[in-house]
Protein backbone atom coordinates (compact mmCIF):
# COMPACT_ATOMS: atom_id res chain seq x y z
CA UNK A 1 0.00 0.00 0.00
CA UNK A 2 1.25 3.48 -1.07
CA UNK A 3 2.35 5.78 2.11
CA UNK A 4 2.94 9.54 1.44
CA UNK A 5 5.83 10.71 3.55
CA UNK A 6 6.35 14.37 5.03
CA UNK A 7 9.93 14.83 4.99
CA UNK A 8 13.27 13.10 4.83
CA UNK A 9 13.63 11.19 8.10
CA UNK A 10 16.80 9.15 9.29
CA UNK A 11 15.15 5.65 8.09
CA UNK A 12 14.65 6.82 4.98
CA UNK A 13 17.80 8.68 4.21
CA UNK A 14 19.54 5.13 5.10
CA UNK A 15 17.25 3.33 2.48
CA UNK A 16 18.15 6.19 -0.06
CA UNK A 17 22.17 6.25 0.64
CA UNK A 18 22.00 2.27 0.88
CA UNK A 19 20.70 2.08 -2.68
CA UNK A 20 23.82 1.64 -5.13
CA UNK A 21 21.26 2.49 -8.26
CA UNK A 22 18.39 5.04 -8.56
CA UNK A 23 16.23 6.55 -11.91
CA UNK A 24 16.03 9.86 -12.50
CA UNK A 25 13.14 10.98 -14.89
CA UNK A 26 12.14 13.86 -16.79
CA UNK A 27 10.26 15.42 -19.29
CA UNK A 28 10.17 18.50 -21.91
CA UNK A 29 7.38 20.82 -21.94
CA UNK A 30 6.05 20.02 -25.41
CA UNK A 31 3.62 17.19 -25.97
CA UNK A 32 6.02 16.19 -28.70
CA UNK A 33 8.94 16.14 -26.67
CA UNK A 34 10.97 12.48 -25.21
CA UNK A 35 10.39 11.91 -21.72
CA UNK A 36 13.40 10.63 -20.36
CA UNK A 37 14.67 8.02 -17.73
CA UNK A 38 18.08 7.76 -16.72
CA UNK A 39 20.18 5.29 -14.41
CA UNK A 40 22.38 6.77 -12.22
CA UNK A 41 24.58 5.10 -9.64
CA UNK A 42 28.39 4.91 -8.44
CA UNK A 43 29.64 6.06 -4.86
CA UNK A 44 29.22 9.34 -3.14
CA UNK A 45 27.51 11.10 -6.06
CA UNK A 46 24.04 11.18 -4.53
CA UNK A 47 23.58 13.55 -1.06
CA UNK A 48 20.55 14.66 1.64
CA UNK A 49 20.68 18.10 1.84
CA UNK A 50 17.69 18.26 4.54
CA UNK A 51 14.37 16.91 5.01
CA UNK A 52 12.65 17.98 1.86
CA UNK A 53 16.09 18.32 -0.17
CA UNK A 54 18.78 15.74 -1.82
CA UNK A 55 21.47 16.72 -5.01
CA UNK A 56 23.10 14.59 -6.81
CA UNK A 57 26.52 14.63 -8.85
CA UNK A 58 25.51 14.57 -12.65
CA UNK A 59 28.84 12.76 -14.52
CA UNK A 60 29.66 13.53 -18.39
CA UNK A 61 27.48 11.31 -20.27
CA UNK A 62 26.74 10.92 -24.24
CA UNK A 63 23.55 13.10 -23.76
CA UNK A 64 22.28 15.69 -21.62
CA UNK A 65 18.34 15.25 -21.60
CA UNK A 66 17.92 15.72 -17.58
CA UNK A 67 20.09 19.34 -17.62
CA UNK A 68 18.00 20.35 -20.57
CA UNK A 69 14.44 19.61 -18.84
CA UNK A 70 15.68 20.91 -15.60
CA UNK A 71 16.62 24.52 -17.23
CA UNK A 72 13.05 24.06 -19.35
CA UNK A 73 10.65 23.40 -16.31
CA UNK A 74 12.56 22.06 -13.09
CA UNK A 75 9.73 18.88 -12.94
CA UNK A 76 11.87 15.68 -11.80
CA UNK A 77 11.15 12.87 -10.48
CA UNK A 78 13.79 10.56 -8.78
CA UNK A 79 12.96 6.83 -7.58
CA UNK A 80 14.82 4.02 -5.63
CA UNK A 81 14.11 0.50 -5.59
CA UNK A 82 15.14 -1.88 -3.35
CA UNK A 83 16.65 -5.06 -5.09
CA UNK A 84 17.41 -6.57 -2.12
CA UNK A 85 15.68 -7.07 1.86
CA UNK A 86 12.00 -6.24 1.86
CA UNK A 87 10.43 -5.08 -0.88
CA UNK A 88 10.25 -0.96 -1.57
CA UNK A 89 9.88 1.80 -3.96
CA UNK A 90 10.47 5.49 -2.90
CA UNK A 91 9.91 8.11 -5.33
CA UNK A 92 11.00 12.08 -4.90
CA UNK A 93 9.50 14.12 -6.90
CA UNK A 94 9.91 17.98 -7.02
CA UNK A 95 11.54 20.85 -8.32
CA UNK A 96 15.19 20.49 -9.88
CA UNK A 97 18.11 23.08 -10.49
CA UNK A 98 21.09 22.86 -12.55
CA UNK A 99 24.15 24.04 -11.12
CA UNK A 100 27.13 24.20 -12.61
CA UNK A 101 30.82 24.62 -11.49
CA UNK A 102 31.70 28.05 -11.01
CA UNK A 103 29.11 28.98 -9.97
CA UNK A 104 28.76 30.00 -5.79
CA UNK A 105 25.75 27.29 -5.46
CA UNK A 106 27.55 25.09 -6.81
CA UNK A 107 30.30 25.34 -4.62
CA UNK A 108 28.60 24.97 -1.42
CA UNK A 109 26.88 21.43 -2.37
CA UNK A 110 30.12 20.21 -4.23
CA UNK A 111 31.41 18.88 -0.87
CA UNK A 112 28.42 16.86 -0.14
CA UNK A 113 30.55 14.53 -3.04
CA UNK A 114 33.69 12.87 -3.39
CA UNK A 115 35.97 15.36 -3.71
CA UNK A 116 37.47 16.37 -7.43
CA UNK A 117 35.63 13.50 -9.39
CA UNK A 118 36.68 13.88 -12.78
CA UNK A 119 34.02 13.29 -15.08
CA UNK A 120 31.07 16.11 -12.99
CA UNK A 121 29.72 18.42 -15.19
CA UNK A 122 27.11 19.73 -12.96
CA UNK A 123 24.94 18.84 -9.66
CA UNK A 124 21.30 18.50 -10.00
CA UNK A 125 19.76 19.79 -6.52
CA UNK A 126 16.31 19.09 -6.41
CA UNK A 127 13.69 20.47 -3.90
CA UNK A 128 11.35 17.16 -2.93
CA UNK A 129 7.56 18.31 -2.56
CA UNK A 130 6.17 14.91 -2.47
CA UNK A 131 7.82 11.74 -1.12
CA UNK A 132 5.44 8.44 -1.97
CA UNK A 133 6.91 5.08 -0.66
CA UNK A 134 5.01 1.88 -2.29
CA UNK A 135 5.62 -2.04 -2.09
CA UNK A 136 7.62 -2.74 -4.44
CA UNK A 137 6.50 -6.54 -4.86
CA UNK A 138 7.10 -6.76 -8.56
CA UNK A 139 10.59 -5.66 -8.30
CA UNK A 140 13.07 -8.62 -8.53
CA UNK A 141 15.22 -9.49 -6.09
CA UNK A 142 19.12 -9.10 -7.73
CA UNK A 143 22.67 -9.23 -6.42
CA UNK A 144 24.57 -6.05 -5.99
CA UNK A 145 28.02 -7.67 -7.59
CA UNK A 146 30.27 -4.04 -7.38
CA UNK A 147 30.32 -0.91 -9.20
CA UNK A 148 31.86 -0.04 -12.81
CA UNK A 149 34.87 1.51 -13.14
CA UNK A 150 34.71 2.13 -16.73
CA UNK A 151 33.52 5.83 -16.45
CA UNK A 152 36.06 7.00 -14.22
CA UNK A 153 38.79 5.20 -16.46
CA UNK A 154 37.23 6.74 -19.72
CA UNK A 155 37.46 9.90 -17.67
CA UNK A 156 41.08 9.92 -17.08
CA UNK A 157 41.94 9.15 -20.37
CA UNK A 158 40.21 12.29 -21.60
CA UNK A 159 41.47 14.27 -19.27
CA UNK A 160 40.30 18.34 -18.61
CA UNK A 161 40.18 19.01 -22.17
CA UNK A 162 39.27 16.42 -23.78
CA UNK A 163 36.03 16.18 -20.95
CA UNK A 164 35.48 20.13 -21.93
CA UNK A 165 35.78 19.27 -26.01
CA UNK A 166 33.28 16.25 -25.72
CA UNK A 167 30.67 18.34 -23.31
CA UNK A 168 30.83 21.21 -26.39
CA UNK A 169 30.18 18.49 -29.19
CA UNK A 170 27.82 15.99 -26.85
CA UNK A 171 26.04 17.76 -24.85
CA UNK A 172 25.19 21.36 -25.19
CA UNK A 173 21.34 20.70 -26.48
CA UNK A 174 18.72 17.68 -25.96
CA UNK A 175 17.61 15.41 -28.58
CA UNK A 176 14.42 17.47 -28.85
CA UNK A 177 16.66 20.63 -29.36
CA UNK A 178 16.63 22.21 -26.06
CA UNK A 179 19.87 24.12 -24.21
CA UNK A 180 21.43 21.94 -21.94
CA UNK A 181 25.10 22.66 -20.83
CA UNK A 182 26.37 25.72 -21.54
CA UNK A 183 29.73 24.86 -23.54
CA UNK A 184 31.57 28.51 -23.42
CA UNK A 185 31.69 28.04 -19.51
CA UNK A 186 34.81 26.29 -17.55
CA UNK A 187 33.09 22.85 -16.86
CA UNK A 188 34.45 20.27 -13.87
CA UNK A 189 36.24 17.27 -16.41
CA UNK A 190 35.51 17.05 -20.49
CA UNK A 191 36.71 14.60 -23.66
CA UNK A 192 36.59 14.12 -27.24
CA UNK A 193 36.54 10.27 -28.47
CA UNK A 194 34.45 7.17 -27.02
CA UNK A 195 36.03 4.65 -25.52
CA UNK A 196 37.03 1.90 -28.34
CA UNK A 197 34.42 0.03 -29.21
CA UNK A 198 31.75 2.16 -27.66
CA UNK A 199 30.09 5.02 -28.15
CA UNK A 200 31.22 7.00 -25.22
CA UNK A 201 30.48 6.80 -21.38
CA UNK A 202 26.96 4.51 -22.42
CA UNK A 203 24.89 4.84 -25.19
CA UNK A 204 21.39 6.43 -24.00
CA UNK A 205 20.72 9.84 -23.62
CA UNK A 206 21.71 11.19 -19.65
Amino acid sequence: MGVIKGGIDDRLAKFLLDQPVFFVATAPLSPDGHVNCSPKGLKDTFAILGTSQVAYLDLTGSGAETAAHIRENGRVTLMFCAFQGPPRIVRLQGRGTLLLPGERDFALVEGKFLPDRLGARAIVSVAVDRIASSCGYGVPLMAFEGEREDLDHWSQRKGQDGLQTYRSLNNAVSIDGLPALPSDRPQADPAGSPPPGTGGPGSAPR
